[in-house]
């Protein structure tokens, strides 16, 4: 073998031990995650991070989540901040944006059941049965959804039993369902987020709050509120969403979106429930310790609420075509029998 050839031959050796000419290893993608509530609340702990290591697993390290130190906007503008691509990632209530997200009014009503993880599947599934597609969820792409498990009425000086236990009690609220179901039962709506409880409180702006039992503590409104009303099924709930960029979604790999579903949807609904479930549970036995009054809506009042939930419910199914939904009604009985099915009952 000439002198040239072998020199040549003993190069490209070389640079196949080396790996050079070879294509680079695949870079990590680093999505952007906003979230509007503090670190420390449980949410970021029990539910965000353990899904960002899933993520990170699945995806073999290809894929990070990395939350955002601020948000990038205020708690209502979460949906159109994905949607634009301002993050990649956020969280949030539907009806901070209401007409929009109609269709899912249904899962605020009251009665939608007092177990999240059994209401968080369930809306999973009808969202994925019924909605999914729609031009209301057109930009992102929903990685996760979830019920908080019932809210109920919290009071600072008396316990509300009777129907004229409310008239003309100011009560904290955000949302329209909670807005509606305070006007036909004679209270004064006064709307403000869960974090400006103690403010409103503290100052005599309200005499009443609208929280799960977990955000009574969470909110740190307990010292505030030492008459709490446990309606049966919930007085109402909140529905939330986990969303991506849909254009940011495209540009991972088939692999990496079908490894990232396969512990988001269902899954991460599912978590999110059991986090609430387990948060609600020691609150309540928290106050309880604490020696907070614990009662139950009187039949009157129990059966006024659910008046009032019949209606609502027929003006929502009224305005089906509007939101997308032809068979609204189907729709919301079958979100019924899946919560059944997944709670046991």
């Amino acid at each position: 073998m000439k002198i040239g050839k072998l020199l040549a031959t003993l190069s490209a050796g070389f640079v196949m031990a080396t790996g050079a000419g070879l294509p680079a290893a695949q870079a990590a993608t680093t999505l952007t995650m906003s979230s509007w509530v503090s670190p420390t609340h449980f949410l970021t702990p029990e539910v965000f991070q353990p899904w960002i290591e899933d993520v990170k697993r699945v995806t073999e390290g290809r894929v990070d989540v990395r939350i955002l130190p601020k948000p990038v906007g205020g708690p209502a503008q979460h949906w159109e901040l994905a949607r634009k691509g301002v993050a990649d990632i956020t969280w949030g209530n539907f009806t901070y944006e209401p007409d929009r997200f109609k269709a899912v009014w249904f899962s605020e009503m009251p009665f939608t059941g007092t177990n999240a993880e059994a209401s968080s599947v369930a809306l999973w599934e009808t969202y994925e049965k019924y909605l999914a597609g729609k031009p209301a969820f057109e930009g992102v792409v929903m990685l996760g959804v979830g019920l908080f498990g019932g809210g109920q009425i919290h009071h600072g000086s008396k316990n509300i039993i009777e129907p004229d236990d409310l008239k003309n009690q100011k009560v904290r609220m955000g949302g329209p369902i909670q807005k509606r179901l305070l006007e036909d039962l004679g209270a004064v709506p006064v709307a403000g987020p869960g974090p400006k409880a103690y403010e409103l409180l503290e100052s005599g702006v309200v005499d009443a709050s609208l929280h799960t039992i977990e955000s009574v503590i969470n909110f740190r409104v307990e010292g505030k509120l030492k008459h709490h009303t446990i309606v049966p099924g919930g007085f109402y709930d909140a529905s939330f969403f986990i969303v991506i960029n849909e254009g940011k979604w495209n540009k991972l790999s088939e692999a990496d979106r079908k490894a990232i579903m396969s512990v988001s949807g269902e899954k991460l609904s599912r978590l999110w429930g059991q986090r609430f479930d387990v948060q609600n549970k020691a609150g309540e036995a928290k106050l309880r310790g604490e020696g907070h009054n614990f009662s139950e809506p009187s039949k009157a009042l129990f059966e006024r609420i659910g008046a009032v939930r019949q209606r609502m419910l027929a003006d929502w199914a009224a305005e089906g075509p509007s939101y997308g939904v032809d068979k609204p009604m189907e729709m919301l009985e079958f979100f019924e029998q899946r919560y059944k099915a997944h709670a046991g009952k």
